[in-house]
């Protein structure tokens, strides 16, 4: 039974490369969450404290849960649902692919807007549009300009809704050439794209007088703020910044050769999505202190759509810099939706048995009506709310702060304790031919450590 279950392939669709692997694992765990919503929880949670907090959570929980989840997807050789079956037939493992599916399509729906919106600075800031009346201006009035910008178009109807249904054209175009022609391609040119843009900015930002201040706040750690609130802000940030619980790495594992090496993969991704993250505060924070901001404007929204412009705007050549800045952004909100909607595309095509084409699309237009849904509760449908938030906003605080934690929870226990007996050291050490002295400890924290740690979170949720 165990050959037979582990023998299983995943057809041609796999990922041609052991590079392919590493840049399209990646591009799921980058996106907008390292690249702005992890400098605003430094900022609010202490600078050094949070991210000495944080980069242990990853040591100590990330890598495990991607070990675990990845597991779960290779071993299963199918989609978030199929893998569990697989695994584990006759139980009722499969419902956490299924909220694992769930979760996604509900992170996409909402997460299609923000792209949107990122899109649309982009486009502004090549026509010269985003920078029109500013020229002259005080500090304050620039602020309060580009602060005024982003609400009038964030609140408006129309032009949101069309920047999201462009990136879900786009996202439509990628998705169904494929894994190979269509992910693995747009991963391994978006990704180094990525980094060299992310390099750019941290060479300009380390240049600026009184960089070494923003510097010492981000790196020196104060003890003092390191409270349990803390903690629970560094873990949510962890399963955020590398997209687990979302059935991601259990979808995309099912597209790994059976020769990647699980341990080799999962630390490289992480350390590399932490290194996003890292790169993001030493360009933010430098910035910040050398032109004089607010430590308060790095706030999600408001950090990328009012304060870099303004720091732009102070800049020479800022239309450029501009360009060079939201390039980076969409690159990183492309790569989040592309292997947010394949979660939900590889379900309707393993169990519905439908074709790469008729998968994507059943996926991917309805999303032309959720997503706008979501993008008008911020206009003219910021009336209506489900338990006292908006559309946008409620999907968001039942997607990331329930949902996740709770699909985590069920892939640890799951390959901790209820997959078939050596399903995780088969897979992590490919059935014995790879030696890691690492898989006790990894085993022991999946078995022991990473539920209550999650259950932690799911507890701070309640509390907030």
């Amino acid at each position: 039974m165990e050959k037979k279950l582990f023998d299983g392939g995943a057809g041609d669709a796999q990922f041609k490369t052991k590079l392919g692997v590493i840049w399209a694992t990646l591009g799921s765990a980058v996106g907008l969450g390292s690249i702005w919503r992890f400098p605003a929880e430094a900022q609010e949670n202490g600078g050094g404290a949070f991210l000495l907090v944080y980069l242990a959570c990853v040591l100590v929980l990330g890598i495990p849960v991607m070990l675990a989840e990845t597991a779960i997807g290779r071993a299963g050789r199918a989609d978030s649902v199929g893998s569990y079956k697989a695994l584990a037939p006759k139980t009722r493992w499969w419902l956490a692919g299924a909220l694992g599916v769930v979760s996604s399509y509900l992170i996409i729906s909402f997460y299609m807007v923000v792209a949107g919106w990122t899109f649309e600075y982009l486009w502004d800031s090549i026509t010269g549009d985003l920078y029109a009346g500013v020229s002259g201006e005080s500090l304050q009035m620039m602020e309060n300009t580009f602060h005024t910008r982003m609400e009038n178009f964030i609140c408006s109807d129309i032009d949101p809704l069309i920047s999201t249904w462009i990136m879900i054209v786009i996202n439509i175009g990628v998705l169904m050439m494929g894994v190979q022609k269509g992910i693995e391609r747009a991963s391994n040119v978006l990704m180094p794209l990525l980094f060299a843009l992310l390099l750019i900015f941290c060479v300009y930002a380390l240049t600026l007088p009184g960089a070494g201040d923003g510097l010492k706040f981000f790196f020196h750690p104060d003890f003092s703020k390191v409270t349990w609130g803390v903690a629970a802000n560094a873990l949510g940030q962890t399963f955020f910044s590398l997209s687990l619980g979302t059935g991601i790495l259990i979808t995309y594992a099912s597209y790994y050769p059976k020769s990647t090496n699980l341990m080799s993969t999962s630390m490289t991704v992480s350390l590399l999505t932490t290194l996003v993250a890292v790169m993001m505060g030493m360009i933010i924070f430098p910035t910040v202190f050398s032109f004089n901001l607010d430590l308060e404007s790095l706030r999600g929204t408001t950090l990328v759509f009012v304060t870099l412009p303004e720091v732009f705007a102070q800049m020479p050549l800022a239309k450029y810099w501009s360009i060079l800045f939201f390039t980076l952004l969409l690159v990183a909100a492309l790569t989040s939706t592309i292997s947010i909607s394949e979660v939900s595309i590889l379900f309707v095509q393993k169990r519905f048995k439908k074709s790469r084409r008729a998968s994507t699309l059943i996926m991917m237009c309805p999303l032309f009506v959720i997503s706008a849904l979501c993008s008008l509760s911020f206009g003219s449908l910021s009336d209506f709310k489900i338990f006292g938030l908006t559309i946008f906003n409620f999907l968001d605080t039942f997607a990331t702060n329930w949902v996740l934690p709770v699909c985590a929870f069920c892939a640890v226990l799951f390959i901790g304790w209820f997959a078939p007996k050596g399903t995780f050291r088969n897979q992590v050490t490919n059935d014995g031919t790879v030696a890691t002295r690492l898989f006790p400890a990894v085993n022991f924290i999946v078995r022991w450590i990473a539920p209550p740690l999650i259950l932690l979170i799911l507890i701070s949720s309640v509390i907030k």
